[in-house]
């Protein structure tokens, strides 16, 4: 079927933070990569992949109106203690066949800004994250 609007819009898609929605998010990314490690076998000139694991990782942008990643993060990194966190993201457009849900458990900040501005330019922030766990919720049928 070839309908345009089933295809899904991100301006539907909503991000919650250890519950708390974060209704200020422009873009959310969470992917998973797989480890592979290379096997070579006798008389065969291709190299074969064995997966060994695999790591998680995203970044999500958000209009600038809170603290609340620094709120979260800059006393307890100063003193050695390094936060993690539970996000929810799901996009959930009325027009699509479905929505799609997800939660990420165990995210860590890469990195965070202590402060950031430019000149006639809104204010944004984007946070890199890892993550070691995740589960489906919601898949698109």
């Amino acid at each position: 079927m070839k309908d345009p609007n089933r295809i899904i819009n991100g301006t539907y898609g909503q991000v919650w933070v250890d519950d708390e929605l974060w209704a200020e998010v422009d873009s959310f990314e969470a992917k998973v990569n797989i480890s592979y490690e290379d096997v070579n076998f006798a008389g065969s000139g291709a190299t074969h992949k064995k997966p060994i694991g695999w790591t998680g990782e995203g970044s999500m942008t958000f209009k600038k109106i809170y603290s609340r990643v620094q709120r979260a993060m800059a006393d307890k990194v100063r003193k050695g203690i390094y936060p993690r966190f539970k996000f929810v993201a799901k996009v959930a457009d009325p027009n699509a066949f479905g929505a799609e849900r997800v939660a990420l458990h165990d995210v860590t900040l890469n990195e965070f800004n202590l402060l950031k501005f430019e000149q006639k330019t809104l204010g944004s922030e984007t946070i890199p994250f890892a993550f070691s766990d995740y589960e489906m919720i919601d898949k698109i049928a």
